[in-house]
């Protein structure tokens, strides 16, 4: 089992999913540069938080065309994993892996703070280690994690399941005063339709070490790993 964790310039937070992955998860990881177009040495790739290229555009617009992409597309396709966080999710939708897109948070302002997430769908690749409903509590960190779609994509998450995470209150209720960016629906995470892809705004990797306030993420780089030792075995 191989861990790749892309680097863009502008990456900030590629050390912190290389950490966990080295020292939490246990496997082998590599930091993987943007101009790599060979990615058949790993098993799940780490798309990881962070401004890629300043973000100053949209975010994620110009990573979509880093050489690595190409790879990642073929890699998605094959049916191995691709992970995103944060600003690696807004990179999947950039580049079509994922629907939808993330815009700016409605209050306009940058959020950091722990929210709470209700688990959609347990039964992804990411969340087999978690059951539906179950409440973690996991960080955010950006000013455009506004999840958008058009009704007709919106329609097609609900009834395929794609919806994996919600924005929630402790009790798991999802309200809109839970809600921090304004995200359709309060989504935090989708999955593509095969299942393999998944994106998320808040930070897992920020939520493994119960000195960071919350060890609730090691429950889905645990999902993934029983994910890729299953399809090995």
């Amino acid at each position: 089992m191989k861990f790749g964790v892309l680097v863009f310039p502008g990456s900030n937070c590629d050390h912190d999913a290389y950490h966990v992955i080295s020292k939490h998860v246990g496997q082998p990881v590599d930091f993987v540069w943007h101009k790599e177009t060979d990615l058949s040495s790993y098993d799940a790739i780490i798309v990881p938080g962070g401004f890629s290229y300043g973000d100053y555009l949209r975010c994620g617009a110009l990573a979509k065309f880093s050489p690595v992409m190409g790879a990642v597309k073929e890699f998605a396709a094959s049916g191995k994993f691709v992970f995103g966080i944060c600003n690696g999710f807004q990179i999947l939708c950039e580049a079509g892996l994922l629907p939808g897109a993330l815009i700016r948070n409605r209050d306009l302002h940058f959020i950091c703070k722990h929210v709470n997430l209700r688990v959609e769908n347990a039964s992804t690749p990411f969340t087999s280690a978690t059951t539906a409903g179950e409440v973690l509590s996991i960080p955010i960190a950006h000013a455009e994690g506004n999840f958008v779609c058009d009704d007709e994509t919106f329609n097609r998450l609900e009834e395929n399941g794609q919806i994996v995470f919600r924005y929630c209150d402790e009790s798991g209720e999802v309200t809109d005063a839970a809600n921090p960016n304004g995200a359709r629906s309060n989504i935090a995470g989708i999955c593509n339709e095969n299942g393999n892809v998944l994106g998320m705004m808040p930070h897992p990797e920020r939520a493994c070490e119960e000195l960071l306030g919350s060890n609730d993420g090691r429950e889905i780089f645990r999902s993934l790993t029983n994910s890729i030792a299953q399809r090995a075995s």
